[in-house]
């Protein structure tokens, strides 16, 4: 019997995508193939495997280290694995035993960047063929479950800044005699001056790393929509088409992988930390647009057909439905847990600056920017849906999706009722988002809705991982050089 079988995964199906997906490789003459798995900060991890042992790994799985899924942002382990009792809370961790990774066949991809290079997406399993619920996907597949036996599904479209540099001496990164634990960042030059925000000239300035950005995207076969110039220096951003939540958080983890090997390979640095570490620059934020939609027919089941009688614009009732407001209730009473699942990095927190189109009060707004929650829509409109602002782009996709869809639920199993709309979202006296990364971890770990819905194992996870970091920023002399090679050089 093969791992696949044991897992409970194979099927009929499933040998039939195996055999075609031998049958492409071969065809394609793909030399190599590239096995990819998530880890908890939502970057990937892999191996590469000549395409026999690509194949046999569909049905056999493959080893991986166990720590792999224990590293904070240095690649530092927050457990003490070979000490006695040191992964009691961490079941089949003990030692840095290994886990198995099992290739998803119908998730195969050819590299633009990497020519005779295949991908397959993984998932983490352990050795009897258990589920290793600590995946970061396997939360938000999770998470959806939860929302399907309601008859509901998640849509979203990403919305994602970031910033592209053209390196000038890569010497830091890779000179050996200064190499050290996180290393240096590379040295760099911006593609363009900004403060001109979709300025057409800036785009022209940045239209090579841009088409590099382009041909990645559609080469993976992202939905990629456009491509523009954001306010700050050297900043871009990419919005994508609306789909459902797993496929849009595959699709931001291949993203942020794709784009930072391509444009590496072409003399560029990209980044998706929040705020790069030079003066006068502008925070990237990762805007997540998303509504609920019927299983069944695929309606969205946030539009109303018209206002609610004696509403304004100010009401959620008045361009949302029933549905709709009391997701948007639940995004607002979960607002101080969801933060660190938003915004994970001790960077992210500098973006929450009044006047900045990000937000500071956990407050929404009818169209408005700067309220961590933007409703976008009317009445009758097919496209209406809560943006929510909390997140940068550093985010882990899965468990930032499975944050909003449990606490959306929440909102709807208690039919909680949303304040009225702010037009001030910067004025005094709103209850504020955390505005660190330690208060925001405390939120998380003391909401039991969250970390019952999420699952204590996994909130602890998350929580002593981002602790480790969190210390480690406190402890460092430093402040802006941890920033530089923790988040700068590997985001």
């Amino acid at each position: 019997m093969s791992f696949a079988h044991t897992c409970g995964v194979h099927d009929a199906a499933r040998e039939a995508a195996c055999l075609r997906l031998a049958r492409l490789i071969e065809e394609r003459g793909i030399q190599r193939v590239r096995l990819g798995w998530c880890d908890a900060h939502g970057l990937l991890r892999g191996k590469t495997l000549m395409p026999h042992a690509a194949i046999r790994a569909l049905r056999d799985g493959v080893g991986m280290v166990g720590t792999l899924m224990l590293k904070d942002t240095a690649d530092k382990t927050a457990w003490k694995v070979f000490e006695p009792g040191g992964t009691d809370d961490l079941p089949g961790f003990a030692g840095a035993a290994n886990l198995m990774v099992l290739p998803d066949p119908e998730s195969f991809v050819e590299l633009p960047w990497a020519p005779g290079t295949g991908w397959l997406r993984c998932q983490p399993w352990h050795a009897d063929g258990t589920p290793v619920a600590l995946d970061s996907r396997r939360v938000l597949q999770t998470a959806l479950a939860a929302l399907a036996r309601q008859g509901l599904g998640y849509k979203t479209g990403l919305e994602v800044e970031f910033h592209i540099y053209r390196l000038t001496d890569p010497t830091p990164q890779l000179d050996p005699e200064r190499a050290a634990w996180p290393g240096e960042p590379p040295a760099v030059q911006m593609v363009h001056p900004g403060y001109q925000l979709q300025g057409e000239a800036l785009i022209d300035l940045a239209d090579e790393p841009l088409r590099i950005v382009e041909r990645t995207a559609l080469g993976l076969g992202l939905p990629l929509q456009s491509l523009e110039i954001e306010l700050g220096p050297s900043q871009v951003e990419a919005v994508f088409d609306a789909t459902d939540a797993l496929t849009a958080a595959d699709q931001m983890v291949l993203l942020r992988n794709g784009v930072k090997q391509a444009l590496r390979r072409a003399g560029y640095h990209a980044t998706f930390m929040c705020r790069p570490p030079f003066p006068n620059i502008m925070s990237s934020g990762w805007h997540l647009h998303q509504s609920v939609v019927d299983l069944a027919s695929g309606r969205n089941v946030f539009q109303r057909d018209t206002p609610a009688p004696g509403s304004t614009p100010r009401d959620a009732l008045h361009t949302l439905s029933d549905t709709g407001a009391h997701w948007l209730a639940g995004l607002l009473e979960h607002a101080r847990a969801l933060t660190p699942l938003c915004t994970p990095t001790v960077n992210g927190f500098g973006r929450f600056r009044p006047n900045a189109l990000a937000p500071q009060a956990i407050l929404w707004g009818r169209d408005n920017r700067g309220a961590m929650l933007r409703v976008v829509g009317s009445a009758g409109d097919a496209a209406t849906r809560i943006e929510n602002r909390l997140g940068e782009p550093a985010a882990n996709p899965y468990l930032c999706m499975a944050g909003q869809i449990h606490a959306g639920l929440d909102g709807l199993q208690r039919r909680l009722a949303a304040p009225p709309g702010t037009e001030a979202p910067y004025a005094e006296g709103s209850e504020r988002i955390p505005n660190n990364l330690g208060d925001a971890l405390a939120a998380l770990r003391s909401d039991t809705v969250l970390t019952h819905a999420l699952g204590p194992a996994v909130v602890n996870h998350f929580c002593r991982i981002k602790q480790q970091e969190l210390d480690r920023h406190t402890a460092a002399e430093d402040k802006t050089d941890f920033e530089r090679r923790e988040y700068f050089a590997r985001y």
